[in-house]
């Protein structure tokens, strides 16, 4: 077998997601946005069994996935989904003497993600988790081609 293509090419996908994710929420540095990027997805992960998360991880390029599972205590039971902002506050308190994470963090998150993984493959998994994870990585776009794999 040969080896997956994101485990080939995991920094130049990193690299264009992270960029996707600085522009989208207008940061300045790499580390702003991977913080932004890890306080998003561990709110998303708090609140899925670890069978889920470890779906949702399986669509997810080699970084992502490594930073998604990172530390897991897959013995905590999952937390309840919340309102939008709350879950955006969320957020805003991973690490917060280095967290700048803005207003449109978990939309940003997931329209870089979008843009990295293929589409029917995130969709397919989305499909079995809660319904309230498909509303999580919603992303409103006018053209839909702007979530188009960004690197292929």
């Amino acid at each position: 077998m040969p080896m997956p293509w994101t485990y080939r090419h995991a920094s130049k996908e990193w690299r264009a997601f992270l960029d996707d994710v600085k522009e989208r929420m207008s940061l300045e540095s790499d580390n702003m946005a991977y913080t932004a990027v890890d306080a998003v997805l561990l709110v998303f992960r708090r609140r899925l069994t670890a069978q889920q998360g470890l779906a949702f991880a399986s669509v997810l390029p080699a970084v992502l996935r490594a930073i998604f599972v990172k530390d897991w205590d897959v013995s905590e039971p999952p937390v309840p989904f919340v309102e939008r902002q709350a879950l955006t506050n969320e957020a805003k308190q991973v690490r917060v003497n280095h967290n700048l994470t803005p207003d449109n963090a978990i939309e940003a998150t997931a329209w870089a993600i979008r843009r990295c993984t293929d589409n029917r493959d995130f969709e397919r998994v989305l499909m079995q988790l809660p319904d309230e994870a498909v509303a999580f990585w919603h992303v409103d776009v006018q053209d839909p081609s702007e979530l188009d794999l960004r690197i292929i």
